[in-house]
């Protein structure tokens, strides 16, 4: 059978990394000795011709995609025009979005054929084998569909407890070339589950609450793969790395006992991590630990069952300081019992742990479907205000409580990127003035190189330049450069200057290489295939 994945649009501002889900599935359906196909909508341009053009030659008997709820709306659009090319295509969709969603979706967009509900692998095996065989929907667990206009959910299925039984995930369908160019991180997993049961968070119950780890040695053996793809960043995405430190410290040690000279990035709580394991997962090469700090009301952390104090907080961030991780830390505005007092407390909290080298970031309450924030909303003092998923990317406020609304939450946030743009305006005047060391300005060097990469994919710019004879004189070595900003200049808002200086950037890196084919080239990102 052949099987084609789509990964929908998500905006590069939130740091997107290789879809890892994707790659999962993708493996188990190789695995099963199906084919295969993945098209990246967040790396490559989507027009419906496009589509339609893949599925002409790749002619897939099943189309599925995954979603989280800020891009539900997108992946849907996709999913019905997929239909519309090609109406015989079984559709499937899955995500953590669908999986608390499943009847509502199935009503607003019931080009949809099949949801999988929560883990994925195994339930799209079972149903591509059962299209392949005829054979009845209804024995497979994890799916709900539409049977002549009624919904049917199978029975639940339970948590794949040997996670090492899964193939290695099929990184190889995926542009990696392109993720690389745009100075994204590549991610991996050790584990799956959380035990905790923060009342804004969907993962317990996608995952489940039993936390199941990955062999050390499998985990050490895909991140030395995962060093060699030139990556700036490695990042382990558990959603607790640091769930057991028996698990965390086998990883670690399994690292320095082969001697890898690698870097990589976690997530932790601050009630999980110690001197001694941090000292051994920055001997391991961890270079930042990211924590949920979400708020500097103590009594919003108990309604929210976060389970930490701020002073745990405070003394997780010294340790970090002490061995040497750079400490991260995420707030959420908006949570139940918010009030202009806890507000301040939260903003008070961020500056002190700023003033300890802690980078720190705000984002707004998206109740999401599943979340207990939303099913019990009721109950917890807030008004959720917008039911369009497309504003469900915590970046605005779409909540409002009884002592705070909107305009109140949205302001801090905006002050917080005012004040971001503020520091890269005055890099941006001192480089401009010779007066910054090519480090102090890379923030804002970098973030240039990677608007400018990304307007160059998104336009597809290097494809449609013609193939160029590798004997042509105004295209030698020695102008190659100069030849190829001509031929880009004009296709994307940029200066020429500033594309000679993101071009040679590029080709330095080895973003950009040269295809040749009968006596001539062009330019194309990296493929690692």
């Amino acid at each position: 059978m052949r099987v084609l994945l789509i990964n929908p649009y998500y905006p590069i501002s939130e740091t997107p990394s290789p879809p890892l889900g994707l790659a999962f599935l993708a493996a188990a359906l190789e695995n099963a000795g199906h084919e295969v196909q993945i098209l990246d909508l967040v790396v490559y341009p989507y027009t419906k011709e496009h589509l339609a053009r893949t599925l002409n030659t790749f002619d897939p008997q099943f189309v599925g995609t995954t979603a989280v709820t800020m891009n539900f709306n997108h992946a849907a659009g996709v999913i019905r025009d997929v239909k519309a090319l090609a109406p015989d295509i079984l559709t499937v969709m899955g995500g953590p979005h669908v999986t608390f969603c499943a009847r509502e979706t199935l009503v607003v967009c019931p080009e949809i054929d099949f949801i999988v509900l929560g883990e994925g692998e195994e339930t799209l095996v079972e149903l591509v084998k059962a299209y392949q065989n005829n054979s009845p929907w209804n024995h497979i667990k994890g799916l709900a569909y539409q049977d002549r206009g009624r919904l049917v959910l199978t029975a639940s299925k339970d948590p794949i407890q040997d996670i090492d039984s899964l193939p290695e995930p099929a990184r190889h369908l995926i542009p990696l070339g392109r993720y690389r160019a745009l100075g994204l991180p590549i991610s991996m997993t050790t584990s799956r589950g959380c035990p905790f049961q923060c009342i804004f968070c969907v993962g317990r119950k996608m995952v489940g609450a039993k936390v199941r780890y990955r062999n050390p040695q499998k985990v050490v053996d895909e991140l030395a793969y995962l060093s060699t793809l030139g990556f700036h960043q490695i990042n382990i995405a558990d959603d607790l790395f640091t769930a057991s430190k028996k698990h965390c410290l086998a990883v670690c040690d399994e690292i320095i006992r082969r001697q890898l000279k690698i870097q990589w990035t976690s997530f932790a709580r601050v009630d999980t991590v110690s001197r001694p394991v941090l000292e051994r997962m920055k001997q391991a090469g961890c270079t930042a630990v990211s924590f949920g700090v979400e708020t500097g009301s103590p009594e919003i952390l108990n309604t929210i069952k976060k389970g930490i104090t701020l002073d745990q907080v405070l003394h997780a961030i010294t340790m970090c300081n002490d061995v040497g991780v750079t400490p991260q830390a995420s707030f959420i505005l908006g949570l139940p019992g918010e009030t202009l007092h806890t507000l301040q407390q939260t903003v008070s909290f961020a500056e002190q742990l700023k003033s300890m080298g802690v980078l720190h970031g705000f984002h707004l309450l998206a109740p999401f479907p599943g979340t207990d924030v939303r099913e019990n909303s009721q109950n917890y003092d807030i008004q959720i205000m917008s039911n369009n998923w497309d504003d469900y990317h915590a970046n605005q406020a779409i909540v409002s409580t009884s002592a705070v609304d909107q305009q109140t939450l949205d302001s801090i946030v905006k002050d917080w990127q005012k004040n971001f743009d503020t520091w890269l305006d005055d890099i941006k005047q001192r480089r401009d003035n010779g007066e910054t060391t090519e480090e102090e300005a890379w923030p804002l060097t970098n973030l240039e190189h990677i608007v400018l990469i990304y307007d160059l994919m998104m336009k597809q710019v290097f494809e449609t330049i013609e193939w160029i004879p590798l004997d042509d004189t105004n295209a030698s070595d020695k102008n190659e450069l100069a030849h190829l900003v001509g031929l880009v200049d004009g296709t994307i808002p940029h200066t020429p200057e500033q594309i000679h200086k993101t071009l040679q950037f590029a080709i330095e890196k080895g973003y950009l290489t040269k295809d040749i084919q009968n006596g001539c080239y062009r330019w194309n990102w990296i493929n690692y295939l």
